[in-house]
């Protein structure tokens, strides 16, 4: 039985399902104590004191032999690589997210830089303005009536 870290599985629930998260864990704590009051090993089954009770010959040596016979299947677990295989696969797929959020922030920090060394907008002239929005500029040769642009890009 692994055991689980209670405290960070707390912090990680969000407070509309903390009455869930209790009534798991209560739960849980209950089927552990019952799980903790039990034998390693069950009592052993004395024959003897049934051979010497049950009337009935020989029921006892055929219900021992059964009894010694059974062997109860363990589960085998099937699930456990399918579960380790998708947990590699989201953290190269969280590593590669990190990676493509870097690259992100990098460009936006040199945007964000581009932006604060610019003349405020109530200085530029709209010379300043298209030098430094490309996309402000009209192409009035191009396009020589207005809106002066494609109107498919309106």
């Amino acid at each position: 039985v692994k055991a689980i870290d209670w405290a960070a599985f707390a912090e990680r629930v969000p407070p509309n399902q903390r009455a869930m998260f209790n009534a798991l864990k209560t739960r849980s704590d209950a089927l552990l104590a019952r799980l903790a009051a039990l034998p390693e090993k069950p009592p052993a089954i004395d024959w003897a004191h049934y051979k010497a009770t049950v009337a009935k010959a020989g029921m006892v040596d055929e219900f021992q032999k059964k009894f010694s016979a059974l062997k109860v299947p363990e589960p085998v677990d099937t699930q456990t690589a399918k579960i380790d295989a998708q947990e590699q696969e989201a953290a190269k797929s969280t590593a590669e997210y990190v990676q493509a959020s870097k690259a992100r922030i990098a460009q936006y920090e040199q945007q964000l830089q581009k932006l604060r060394s610019m003349i405020p907008f109530e200085q530029m002239t709209f010379e300043d303005l298209h030098e430094a929005f490309p996309e402000t500029k009209l192409d009035k040769e191009k396009y020589p009536y207005w809106p002066h642009k494609p109107i498919a890009d309106l």
